[in-house]
């Protein structure tokens, strides 16, 4: 059976790092911490469950902060969590059994990670991300933010999933600046960190650049696929957002020409049309949504709620304003079906009942 080690870098996390560690205290072989410069209790906790706590000078780096917890690793693979994560208890037979079973010549595990919630707590976006890596140093993490490690050899995909839930809230300018500094001391953003740059840019709204540094992403022949269909969803965000909606509309479909249309980008055009009016366009890409399969391997981000409950509800929407009201209805039980919880479904529900439609 191989062996574990939790490797994590942490600072001022008193709120998190107990419930982490707890989850996944009795899941490894051996806990390793580093500290980047907490000035709350953080190591305090820590060292209630584990003695190999070190002290790292933070560098603007998240790559070399993670190289440095995995270089004291001893055991056969290194396991990443934030302090944020947990493993829920439904997870836990499952991490043990694979351990159990594990082929020795696996060098990668991908795990699932769910990163946002729905008001029932069902995972509302997820994707894979490498969470075990065999303990050798040609594996090490690559870029300052949205570090990762490029999964190669033997790579096996489980349905393990680690639930990222936050209390309070970070630094909202952390890696924009981290991003920023990078590019004054000239540095070059690979075209990964590109993609990553135009994104910290969206979130805080500029727009513009960041439109300017996706598109040349989009542009460039490397970059992932996955990569290059959610710029497109970006960029046309941000051209809504710079009130240039054929800009947003060209750019949708643009994603197209990478790969075939994934589900997210088909309710995204929908969304275009509905807004628009034009309500037999608009069904059509939620139907096309609809039919579309879940690729989770791709290793792309993932809206579950897209392959079903959104195109289900937006379809009610869109038949309800081409005056058939049957059909409808019928749209907004699927929904139900899937989440009878839904305030948006229970509102619908309520408005057909309202006109008595059987």
């Amino acid at each position: 059976m191989p062996t574990i080690s939790l490797c994590m870098i942490v600072r001022n996390e008193e709120m998190h790092i107990a419930r982490c560690l707890e989850s996944a205290a009795q899941l490894v072989d051996e806990i390793i911490v580093v500290d980047t410069g907490s000035v709350d209790r953080t190591v305090d906790i820590v060292s209630n469950y584990t003695s190999r706590i070190y002290s790292y000078q933070w560098k603007d780096d998240f790559s070399a902060a993670r190289n440095f917890s995995f270089s004291k690793a001893s055991m056969d693979y290194c396991m990443w969590m934030d302090a944020d994560d947990i493993l829920e208890e439904k997870e836990k037979d499952k991490f043990l059994q694979l351990k159990q079973t594990l082929s020795s010549d696996i060098d990668f595990v991908m795990m699932k990670y769910h990163t946002s919630f729905d008001e029932a707590g069902k995972p509302s976006f997820s994707y894979f991300r490498e969470r075990w890596i065999r303990n050798c140093p040609q594996y090490r993490w690559v870029g300052a933010v949205h570090e990762v490690i490029p999964p190669e050899g033997n790579v096996v995909y489980s349905d393990i999933a680690v639930s990222h839930k936050k209390i309070n809230a970070g630094d909202p300018d952390r890696n924009l600046n981290i991003y920023r500094k990078l590019l004054a001391e000239g540095k070059q953003l690979d075209p990964r960190q590109q993609y990553y740059y135009g994104r910290e840019l969206y979130y805080h709204k500029q727009y513009e650049e960041a439109v300017s540094v996706l598109e040349r992403f989009l542009l460039s022949e490397e970059g992932w696929i996955e990569n290059k269909i959610e710029a497109c969803s970006i960029c046309a965000d941000c051209y809504r957002g710079l009130g240039r909606e054929q800009s947003a509309l060209d750019t949708l479909l643009r994603s197209m020409s990478f790969d075939q249309p994934r589900a997210e980008l088909c309710c995204e055009i929908g969304k275009y049309f509905l807004e628009h009016g034009n309500y037999p366009t608009a069904a059509y890409w939620y139907e096309t949504a609809l039919n579309r399969p879940r690729n989770e391997q791709a290793n792309g981000f993932v809206l579950p709620d897209c392959y079903d409950y959104v195109p289900l509800l937006q379809l009610c929407v869109c038949f309800d304003k081409m005056g058939d009201l049957k059909r409808a209805k019928e749209y907004n039980e699927r929904a139900g079906n899937l989440k009878p919880y839904s305030k948006a479904y229970l509102y619908n529900k309520q408005y057909f009942d309202s006109r008595q439609i059987f």
